[in-house]
């Protein structure tokens, strides 16, 4: 049984990856001028070239053809009559809108945040809400707030080569990984949803490493911040319920894991609440570029942050095995993981800066 749901999930893993791959392909040869928008916009975007921001659409249709290839495989198990099923559905597509609309129409923050706020409330009346309270209403406004956070954390750091592409990845692994702690065989539908959009972004990643040859855009970092929300709940915040363990050792678990996204997103709104900047403005600030400022190439910060998911798996997979152990009081580990991760990065943003871009003589200034 064991050795063919591991087949299954190769099936299925290399199966998302050719899905991705191709979707790619074809978006790159027949929308090379499609989805890219502030074509001029050197303040914001971080690469000067212009690109398709059309990679969202392979994360997501892949995800769509898991679920039909699974629902044709295993007919028995009527997945369409599943409620958590149907609410992880429904979220997923209104989140791949919002941010297709956002690629096409730059549409306003509140309209946006609106939309994150109906997708967290769809993920709570399809009770696949956090339960650390055991409160509804109290766990419930804690869910919805966790969808907007992870969504737009994920989307600020889509703001260079391969960086939200592999920090979701390791997410998932993680999440895949601690799942099996969890369900083991018995819900193989969560395991291969999961594995099927590693694959996806696999298949993605190939073409947006540096040097990119397609951005993520907005529909990609939406529904992929709306995805991976949705499993952190399933396989990390809810972990105590699956296990009765201490509620508070949730907490810790899911800093680890999402480490590389929540120090980013700390340390923009911190140094743009010192300068007195609007956290929901686009700007070249985060983490990832002032490591560029301080020397490094692009692809040397990709493979900064490739280290980190690496260290946030390894080290989130280490406290579960403590967790499940009775080693309760060790999942606060998580925390110092976090501040190691963290305190360099945020100190680098505030040792380096952009370089300044000197006037050649005789240039008239613009007034």
């Amino acid at each position: 049984m064991k050795i063919n749901l591991l087949i299954g999930h190769i099936y299925f893993l290399l199966g998302a990856i050719a899905v991705a791959f191709i979707i790619n392909k074809l978006v790159l040869s027949f929308a090379k001028n499609l989805g890219i928008r502030n074509k001029n916009d050197i303040v914001v975007r971080w690469s000067n070239t212009s690109k398709p921001s059309l990679g969202g659409i392979s994360l997501y249709f892949t995800f769509v053809v898991a679920v039909l290839f699974y629902a044709a495989l295993f007919p028995e198990q009527h997945i369409f009559e599943n409620t958590e099923f149907i609410g992880l559905l429904a979220a997923s597509m209104l989140a791949f809108a919002i941010g297709l609309a956002d690629d096409a129409y730059n549409t306003r923050p509140l309209l946006k945040l609106f939309g994150q706020t109906s997708c967290g409330l769809i993920i709570v009346f399809s009770n696949n809400g956090i339960d650390v309270f055991h409160q509804p209403i109290l766990d419930g406004i804690i869910t919805v707030i966790w969808i907007i956070a992870v969504m737009n954390s994920l989307n600020m750091l889509d703001n260079m080569d391969g960086i939200t592409g592999t920090v979701s990845f390791f997410i998932l692994l993680t999440c895949f990984s601690v799942s099996g702690f969890i369900f083991g065989s018995t819900n193989s539908f969560w395991s291969i949803l999961m594995i099927a959009e590693m694959g996806a972004l696999v298949g993605f990643l190939i073409y947006n490493i540096h040097p990119s040859k397609i951005f993520m855009g907005d529909s990609g970092s939406q529904f992929i911040g709306l995805f991976v929300g949705f499993f952190g709940i399933q396989s990390l915040w809810n972990l105590p319920v699956a296990y009765a363990l201490p509620s508070w050792s949730s907490f810790f678990l899911v800093l680890t894991v999402f480490t590389p996204t929540i120090a980013d997103t700390l340390t923009v709104m911190i140094n743009r609440r010192r300068r007195g900047v609007s956290v929901m403005l686009g700007g070249k600030d985060h983490t990832t570029h002032h490591l560029v400022y301080k020397g490094l190439t692009d692809f040397k910060v990709w493979i900064i942050f490739a280290l980190i998911g690496v260290s946030s798996f390894s080290y989130a997979l280490a406290l579960v095995y403590l967790l499940l152990h009775g080693y309760y009081i060790f999942s606060t580990l998580g925390l110092i993981f976090f501040l190691i991760v963290f305190l360099p990065l945020y100190r680098t943003t505030l040792k380096y800066h952009a370089p300044e871009v000197k006037k050649e003589k005789g240039t008239p200034s613009n007034i």
